[in-house]
């Protein structure tokens, strides 16, 4: 979960990134900042539509996009095993983000012309290796470009892949859950996915209304299927497998999330071998208190309890520091909810799981599947914890 405007006020070159960095810049690249930060002449964020509470879900609609709103993603996030050799394991991360340019569609008649930008993040950690692929796509919506579906269509939406690759990356709804595909040749990775929901959609805070603090705008709309039964392939390099394993998707779209004095998040969601699922976020300030807090615990047959501030604690036990960014990470936690009789050691698969953008400049976070283990040690659950604004002039711009 986290949002573009121009995105996080920086900008790097397309990122060939494994394990390491490297790449090469493209001179178009240098419009960028100017493109993102633009949004649309004379537009200010109290033109676009913000999350309010009250909004008339309708489903399978609402898995589309939403003009008006300034921000929108599709997060999914899954571990994978090999269905012929167990031993080989993987986390993944997927999305879409669309990124409003203007809260009207345009009236220009170039093919060229776009209300909204397609960014596209996908990843792969290789448990047995301990590598951590990224590849990304950013693109204008255009009709050569990338564009986001209209309800009813299977495809909600696509972009072209990233230079030098053919093909397109995708996200379908197919009835019963998401499919997605993504692929790029330099970083060889290819990943395929369909998956199929196994317990109920949820909608977070308030019938979806998720506060992320104290002013009137500082929210989201924001539903997830916590559990999604998953199938399909992956390729990374010269070995392909097929795959099985299960994957979140977190929907969430707004104007206007973090506040003035905010700059970024620790995001948990967190799946148990018990059937509920956890869903924890905290807003930290520069001075890296937490300004805002809250969450979600969905019962094995899908009943949501609402998380406030005062009903879990997170405490940062280890960290990580970033030989490409350069920026300091948490990197295990201590994490109880009294009131669900849960305390929990969250432990990184792989400690380098951060993601770098070239494409957007200073764009970097950490993505990472976790285990989840108890006081003993042993393993109860797995998920993914996302970390947002750590590092200098890291802060996402919502």
């Amino acid at each position: 979960m986290f949002d573009l405007v121009g995105p996080w006020g920086k900008l790097r070159r397309p990122i060939v990134r494994r394990w390491g960095l490297s790449g090469r810049v493209s001179r178009r690249l240098a419009l960028l900042p100017v493109v993102l930060s633009m949004t649309a002449a004379g537009t200010q964020l109290s033109d676009w539509t913000p999350a309010l509470p009250g909004y008339e879900w309708s489903f399978p609609r609402d898995h589309w996009s939403h003009p008006g709103y300034k921000t929108e993603w599709w997060y999914l996030t899954g571990t994978l095993t090999a269905t012929d050799d167990p031993a080989r394991r993987f986390g993944y991360q997927f999305t879409f983000f669309r990124v409003g340019l203007s809260p009207e569609a345009t009236t220009l008649t170039s093919a060229w012309a776009a209300s909204d930008m397609i960014m596209g993040h996908a990843a792969v950690s290789d448990l047995v290796k301990k590598e951590h692929v990224f590849s990304e796509v950013l693109y204008r919506a255009t009709p050569l470009l990338g564009s986001f579906g209209d309800p009813g269509d299977s495809l909600v939406a696509w972009s072209r892949a990233p230079a030098g690759t053919d093909g397109r990356w995708t996200l379908a709804w197919n009835g019963r859950g998401f499919d997605l595909h993504a692929t790029d040749n330099r970083q060889g990775l290819e990943l395929t996915l369909q998956t199929t929901a196994i317990k109920p959609l949820v909608r977070h805070g308030i019938d979806g209304y998720s506060r992320k603090g104290t002013g009137p705008t500082a929210a989201s709309l924001y539903y997830s299927l916590t559990r999604l039964e998953t199938e399909g392939s992956l390729r990374l390099g010269e070995d392909a497998w097929p795959v099985r394993g299960e994957s979140w998707m977190d929907k969430e779209f707004g104007s206007n999330q973090l506040g003035v004095t905010q700059i970024g998040w620790d995001w948990f969601s967190l799946r148990l071998d018990d059937g509920r699922d956890v869903m924890l976020y905290l807003l930290r300030t520069g001075a890296g208190a937490i300004d805002y807090a809250a969450g979600s615990v969905v019962s094995p047959v899908g009943a949501v309890r609402a998380l406030g501030a005062r009903d879990f604690d997170v405490q940062v036990t280890r960290r990580w520091q970033s030989a490409v960014s350069d920026a300091e990470y948490p990197a295990r936690w201590s994490v109880t909810v009294p009131g669900e009789n849960l305390a929990v050691d969250i432990v990184p698969e792989v400690a380098d799981q951060e993601v770098v953008s070239d494409l957007v400049p200073n764009l970097h976070y950490w993505e990472g599947l976790v285990q989840v283990r108890d006081a003993q040690g042993r393993r109860i659950g797995e998920g993914y914890v996302e970390l947002t604004g750590y590092g200098t002039n890291a802060r996402p711009a919502i």
